[in-house]
């Protein structure tokens, strides 16, 4: 039997995860990432003001096989 897909929801914290799916039920996969993943770089201003601020977000080094993980469950979800 196929595996049926279901839709990722990424929260911060592992307790807000777990009370979330108990109210959105078996059709969705809750996951938690565990604090910031992306941050605006130290070493320069990350905004740029020349095109309406845009921020430069840029992915927090220790936090990349969190990152690679979330990406592999959006693709197992059909997310990506």
């Amino acid at each position: 039997m196929a595996k049926t897909k279901k839709d990722l929801v990424i929260v911060e914290s592992p307790a807000k995860a777990r009370t979330i799916e108990k109210y959105l039920g078996p059709q969705y996969h809750v996951v938690a990432s565990m604090g910031h993943l992306r941050d605006l770089p130290k070493s320069t201003m990350g905004v740029d003001i020349e095109n309406g601020f845009t921020p430069d977000y840029q992915p927090v080094k220790a936090r990349e096989d969190v990152i690679e993980e979330l990406q592999k469950l959006s693709k197992d979800s059909g997310i990506v």
